[in-house]
């Protein structure tokens, strides 16, 4: 079946309507897992000139939206939540190795967070991966990758506090 992004727009929204909390992005991560595999949807989401972040739908309704994030080269990135949302991270080439973190201290406007390293683990073609809200992660990319990343909203609108290891 050759997905496309209003077709996974349209069942990522019915999943979301019928379990709108994890059990719902668990069901998103499922189909979003098969659509990473298909070559033909792949071929018409990427190309050379696709940024390292490109809106591909944003939800009206219900403000989630799909993106395609191409790096080009290393990309590393400090640990991060997603504020009051959740992103799920689907992995289409290359490699991410993930970290998660444990919060040790809360951060605020005017003072970084504190985290601990809890676990690395590697994100590779096919595999998509839920972070709900307060999940704490940091990707480290040594070369060109490829994902597709659903956000429950959209994060260029989200004022995030910063948080570094302990």
């Amino acid at each position: 079946m050759t997905h496309t992004v209003s077709q996974l727009a349209t069942e990522f929204r019915a999943a979301l309507k019928a379990e709108p909390g994890p059990a719902g992005r668990q069901k998103i991560c499922t189909i979003l897992r098969e659509a990473l595999t298909d070559q033909d949807f792949i071929k018409a989401t990427f190309d050379d000139n696709t940024p390292e972040r490109k809106i591909l739908h944003e939800d009206p309704e219900l403000g989630f939206c799909i993106l395609a994030h191409q790096y080009k080269g290393p990309k590393e990135s400090s640990p991060h939540d997603h504020a009051h949302s959740w992103a799920i991270y689907g992995q289409v080439a290359g490699e991410t190795m993930m970290s998660d973190w444990d919060l040790v201290s809360p951060a605020s406007a005017e003072k970084a967070g504190k985290v601990t390293h809890k676990k690395k683990y590697s994100l590779t073609p096919g595999v998509a991966h839920v972070y709900n809200e307060g999940d704490l992660h940091s990707p480290s990319r040594t070369g060109p990758t490829r994902l597709i990343r659903i956000e429950g909203t959209n994060m260029e609108k989200v004022k995030r506090h910063k948080f570094e290891p302990a």
